[in-house]
C-alpha cells in the first residue's frame, strides 16, 4: 500500500461525523469513507445546485443523513450526541467569496458561529479523538508578495468569505487550547487550495462555469485572467484530510494547522487553467476580462506545504494537466450517461493507483 494513501482498515468502523457532506467536496468524501466501511452521519443544509453529485452519486444510501443548519445549535448538539463520533471532519460551510460579499452576514455566522456550534458540541464526548476542520487557503493576510504562505503567517482576509474563515480558524484554535486538547482530543485545521474535480456545479466556480457556457455554446467570461491560485484535484486534499486524521489518531501531538495544495512552483492562473480547459475539450471560446471587473479579490496566492510534506508523509500526485484532463473527462462521461457513482470510484481508484 502507498503510505500516503488513506488505510482502509483504520477507517473500517469508525464512527466518523461529517459535515458539509452534500456539497461538492463534502460528496467525494462520504463516498470514499463509506467505501473503507467508516460509518458516517452527515449533517448539512440541502444541496444548492441542481444538479448536485449528492444525489447523482446516491450518497443518501451510503450515510446517516442529517439535514440541518449548524449556525442551529441545538439541532447541532443534539446530532451530535446521537451520531457519538470518534472521528470528526468539519467541511460544512458557505464558501464562495462573491457569495460573502452578497451576503456578509450569513457568511460570518455560518462559517465562526457554525464552527463554534459544532465544536461546542463536542465536549461532552467521551469517545472523540479526533477533530479536522476544513477552513480555507485563504485564512491568511494577503500582502501579494511573492512567497508562499506558512502555516505561521498572519491571518486575516479582506473579503468577508476570507475573514470568516480566518475567524475560524481562531475558533478553532479557542476549543483545541482551552477545552478539547486537555480531554485527550487531537484537533487540526486543514488549510487547502482551490479544488476542481467532477461534480461541481456551484455558482462562480472556474471549471463549472466553463462546462455550463462552452455546453451552451456561450463564450465563457473570465474577469481575471492572471489570478493566480494553487489549483489542485479534489481528491489531493480529500486524501490529506483522511491521512492527517490517522495520523492525529497515533500522534495527537500533531495537532494544529496544515496546508494542503500543489508544489509552489505548480501554482497556476487562471488562463492557464483555462487553456488546459480548453485543450481538454476540444472547443469554447473565452472572454478575457482585464482585471477590473467585479469586487475585489486577491491576485497572487500559494502555499508552502512543507509541514504536511515532512509530518505527515502527504505529497501532491497530480500535475495541473491531469487534474484538468480527469475533471473534464469526469463532466464529458456523465453527460453521455456514465453514473456518477462510478466515476467518482474510478478516479479514486486512479489516485490511490498513483505514487
Amino acid at each position: 500500500m502507498n503510505p500516503a494513501n488513506p488505510d482502509p482498515a483504520f477507517w473500517c468502523g469508525k464512527r466518523v461525523l461529517l459535515t458539509g457532506h452534500t456539497g461538492f467536496k463534502g460528496a467525494w468524501l462520504a463516498l470514499w469513507l463509506s467505501q473503507m466501511g467508516a460509518r458516517v452521519t452527515g449533517i448539512a443544509l440541502p444541496s444548492v445546485t441542481t444538479p448536485n453529485l449528492f444525489a447523482l452519486a446516491e450518497i443518501p444510501s451510503l450515510v446517516h443523513s442529517q439535514v440541518l443548519d449548524i449556525r442551529d445549535s441545538a439541532a447541532v448538539a443534539a446530532c451530535v450526541a446521537a451520531a457519538d463520533p470518534e472521528i470528526v471532519l468539519h467541511l460544512a460551510a458557505q464558501a464562495l467569496v462573491r457569495a460573502g460579499y452578497r451576503d456578509p452576514l450569513g457568511t460570518f455566522s455560518t462559517n465562526v458561529q457554525g464552527t463554534a456550534n459544532v465544536l461546542d458540541a463536542l465536549r461532552p464526548l467521551g469517545q472523540l479523538r479526533v477533530v479536522v476542520a476544513v477552513t480555507t487557503d485563504k485564512v491568511y493576510h494577503n500582502a501579494e508578495h511573492a512567497f508562499p504562505y506558512r502555516e505561521s503567517d498572519t491571518l486575516g482576509g479582506h473579503d468577508p468569505y476570507s475573514a470568516s474563515k480566518a475567524a475560524a480558524e481562531l475558533v478553532i484554535g479557542s476549543y483545541r487550547d482551552a477545552f478539547l486538547a486537555g480531554q485527550g482530543v487531537a484537533v487540526a485545521s486543514a488549510r487547502a487550495g482551490n479544488v476542481i474535480g467532477g461534480g461541481d456545479w456551484s455558482d462562480d466556480r472556474l471549471i463549472p462555469d466553463a462546462i455550463r457556457a462552452w455546453s451552451a455554446d456561450r463564450p465563457l467570461a473570465i474577469r481575471r485572467p492572471q489570478a493566480t491560485r494553487p489549483w489542485q484535484h479534489v481528491l489531493e486534499p480529500l486524501a490529506a484530510y483522511l491521512r492527517l486524521a490517522e495520523r492525529l489518531w497515533h500522534q495527537p501531538g500533531l495537532a494544529g494547522a496544515y496546508n494542503f495544495g500543489p508544489h509552489t512552483h505548480e501554482a497556476a492562473t487562471v488562463r492557464q487553467v483555462i487553456e488546459l480547459a480548453q485543450s481538454v475539450y476540444g472547443s469554447g471560446s473565452v472572454h478575457w476580462g482585464d482585471g477590473t471587473e467585479g469586487p475585489h479579490e486577491a491576485g497572487w496566492l500559494a502555499l508552502e506545504i512543507a509541514k504536511a510534506r515532512t509530518q505527515l508523509g502527504v505529497h501532491p500526485r497530480w500535475a495541473l494537466a491531469q487534474s484538468v484532463e480527469r475533471t473534464l473527462s469526469w463532466y464529458r462521461r456523465q453527460a453521455q450517461g456514465e453514473p456518477a457513482r462510478d466515476l467518482c470510484e474510478a478516479d479514486i481508484g486512479l489516485f490511490m493507483a498513483t505514487a
